[in-house]
């Protein structure tokens, strides 16, 4: 006799009963009829074992390592044998009851979620539902290490030394945390139905721009008979494959929220019966599968916003080539770069270092000097020595996807340099320009002070380069006496910029002899 591999889509602990959250509470959306050994799916569906049982495998799961295969189902059994663990038979949700969730299943031999009070002389409600480990005991107690329900042999024996209790003592402590994770699901109700009006309203705009730049272009295309027909067929074409192209993307986004609003309603549509209409056992065995399946939709990333626009605008003076040997006139546009409104920013522009980074950033605007907001476009630069015309300096573009481009380069000499900035062939805006390269920053040798005397502790021989000394043999500056700038400044050089680079040009014997102390 073959083995019967068990199917996938269940959660350990959950595998029978009515469920809460399917039309009528019980009939099968599968095979219409009612209910017999219902099963809940981590959807929160529910169908009949033998409808279940019935549905074509969609794939086969590696329980070691919990990946999907649909092709070498075979290869995979054989694999898994050895190791004496049983693969898993993945299955999707029937299509009758609308839900395109992907399920694995697990059977079980527990019982629960029996509510078929619809039904005369088959509702089980208040029936004792049996320990499967020990038939003759009922399922009374709760084992809170395990979170599974057990009978009073189970407390004696395999979970002796766990913490266990009645289920009406630990009912209130789960049922509250599906509560909860209750209360946080439904607020996404009414973002998800404001965001499809959202797609609605937009949806709406972009057809009405849509025919709106249509009627520009047919009344301008009036004047040119066949050739002005022909260029405004082709106009209209180009206008078609925009709508087409930005109405899918909001039909997508339209699919997208409607399929995660049912599957929220239905996760809150089932857990509100299950915690107003279920038994403590039930809403204890279904816990599990509940609480993961609302956690997951609450993990689930949305946009609440279009992800497209109706900015199209038709130009009517733009010149379109000929057609059939007559010029025309008229162009679709959304968005396109000008290299005249583009601007280049930066505090290197027009500055920099030999040997060290120099870099600034261009931005990229349309004819009406709004950014582009996208990259791709063709961004050409150059930098060229004034006394080396035949030596480029290498430059890096960096395309930041949001019309910034990043340009860097490296200059390897002193000097005065050109720097040439070309958008689709065309310079933009200030460019060229010129930048000043000059020698590596020096940085200070020596520490910015108030005076020798108080940053050196009253030391006589310590030194600074503004030249100051004191009575008594002192060889730096102090405050109030001969040849002390008044100000705070640095012990190498003299200079009074904090942040600035180091004049100091004498030997190195000066240089250690020159005071370092701490920063005020």
């Amino acid at each position: 006799m073959s083995e019967k591999k068990p199917l996938l889509g269940f959660v350990d602990k959950v595998p029978s009963g009515t469920a809460p959250g399917n039309s009528g509470k019980t009939h099968c959306p599968s095979c219409m009829g009612l209910f017999k050994a219902p099963r809940l799916l981590p959807c929160l569906h529910t169908v009949c074992t033998t409808c279940l049982e019935q549905l074509e495998p969609f794939c086969i799961v590696d329980t070691r390592r919990g990946d999907f295969d649909t092709s070498s189902k075979g290869s995979i059994f054989q694999e898994l044998k050895p190791h004496g663990l049983q693969p898993q038979i993945g299955i999707l949700c029937p299509p009758l009851i609308w839900c395109r969730t992907g399920m694995r299943q697990k059977k079980t031999t527990y019982h629960t979620m029996v509510d078929l009070k619809d039904l005369k002389g088959y509702s089980q409600i208040g029936k004792a539902i049996l320990c499967p480990t020990h038939p003759a005991e009922e399922l009374r107690l709760f084992c809170e290490l395990c979170d599974q329900p057990v009978c009073r042999d189970c407390v004696v024996g395999e979970h002796r030394d766990h913490p266990c209790d009645f289920t009406s003592n630990v009912i209130h402590k789960h049922g509250d945390s599906v509560r909860e994770l209750l209360r946080g699901t439904q607020p996404h109700l009414d973002a998800l139905e404001e965001a499809l009006q959202q797609i609605k309203e937009t949806n709406s705009a972009l057809q009405q721009r849509v025919e709106a730049v249509a009627a520009d272009v047919r009344t301008f295309s009036e004047g040119y008979i066949k050739a002005i027909e022909e260029h405004r067929d082709k106009l209209l074409k180009q206008l078609e494959d925009i709508r087409v192209q930005k109405e899918n993307s909001l039909q997508l986004q339209k699919a997208q929220l409607e399929q995660l609003l049912a599957d929220m309603r239905t996760g809150v549509e089932f857990t509100e019966y299950l915690l107003t209409s279920g038994s403590d056992l039930e809403i204890l065995l279904t816990k599990g599968v509940v609480v993961e399946r609302l956690t997951k939709l609450n993990q689930v990333e949305y946009s609440a916003h279009p992800r497209v626009n109706n900015k199209i605008c038709f130009s009517p003076q733009k010149k379109a080539g000929q057609c059939r040997g007559y010029e025309v006139y008229g162009a679709i546009n959304t968005k396109e770069v000008d290299p005249a409104k583009c601007v280049l920013q930066g505090e290197d522009l027009h500055r920099a270092r030999e040997k060290q980074t120099a870099s600034f950033t261009l931005l990229c605007k349309d004819a009406a000097g709004e950014a582009m907001g996208r990259g791709g476009d063709n961004v050409q630069v150059a930098v060229v020595p004034k006394d080396k015309k035949d030596s480029l300096v290498r430059t890096m573009v960096q395309d930041n996807k949001d019309g910034t481009y990043c340009v860097s380069y490296i200059p390897k000499e002193p000097g005065i340099y050109t720097v040439l900035v070309c958008v689709k062939e065309q310079h933009v805006q200030g460019s060229p320009f010129t930048v000043t390269v000059r020698k590596r920053h020096r940085s200070h040798q020596g520490m910015f002070h108030c005076c020798t005397f108080c940053s050196s502790g009253g030391q006589k021989t310590a030194r600074c380069a503004c030249g100051g000394t004191m009575p008594g043999g002192y060889l730096g500056c102090g405050h109030g006496h001969k040849g002390h700038p008044g100000r705070p400044h640095w012990s190498c050089c003299g200079k009074f910029t904090e942040k600035s680079e180091c004049t100091w040009t004498g030997g190195q014997s000066t240089a250690r002899s020159l005071l370092r102390t701490v920063a005020l």
